[in-house]
């Protein structure tokens, strides 16, 4: 999918200038939800690759039950690896399923050993409704000390469930449709890209933060 073709909508001058502004937002300019844009970018519970000193920020809200992100998340990374620039923000959203909630749960508890990449990478590539059993299947295939997560998930299970809460916040703030929503810059990307429509999405952000 292309740029022409991008279900995508500009976030406008309010949050692009709160970016860089104050950490949080009128209320009423995003759904009746205040907006902590502080929380949204850097929440310090909040797993982020690429590069964290990158000059493109993605905030990346999926679903591991939803195939849409399946189909995305790998050309996403990709991109990330082979820019060097981009910083990308995790958004752990499970909204489609109670196994979507399992399924965060555990992937954001594998962040406490270092492996939350592992984890997203493994869930992501489950083919058809997340399960028990293949969630087990998808984490043995890895290098993550499952005994370790399992206890990882009950020490910490209060923490990652405030997280997820702040997810759920920060996408009713947004007013987010479902999954997968990525916000590049001060756009916001409705919909499921290959690697060159991420690639075109960065390269717009870069040229409006460059005044093009």
């Amino acid at each position: 999918m292309h740029r022409r073709a991008l279900l995508r909508s500009a976030l406008g001058a309010t949050l692009a200038a709160t970016l860089i502004a104050a950490p949080s937002t009128d209320p009423s300019q995003f759904g009746g939800r205040p907006l902590d844009v502080e929380a949204l970018l850097f929440d310090p519970e909040t797993p982020v690759g690429g590069n964290p000193k990158g000059d493109v920020t993605i905030v990346a809200f999926f679903d591991y039950n939803c195939g849409y992100c399946r189909r995305s998340m790998p050309a996403l990374e990709r991109l990330v690896r082979e820019d060097g620039g981009i910083r990308l923000v995790y958004k752990d959203w499970p909204v489609l399923a109670q196994s979507s909630v399992t399924a965060a749960q555990f992937a954001l508890a594998a962040k406490y050993q270092g492996k939350y990449q592992a984890a997203h990478k493994a869930l992501m590539s489950i083919t058809g409704p997340v399960s028990v059993e293949r969630l087990e299947a998808a984490l043995k295939a890895t290098d993550i000390d499952r005994k370790r997560l399992g206890g990882d998930l009950k020490t910490h299970i209060g923490d990652i469930g405030a997280l997820l809460r702040r997810n759920n916040e920060q996408a009713e703030a947004l007013q987010l449709p479902g999954t997968p929503v990525f916000l590049v810059g001060p756009y916001k990307v409705a919909a499921a890209l290959d690697y060159d429509g991420f690639r075109e999405v960065v390269e717009d952000a870069r040229n409006r933060a460059a005044g093009k």
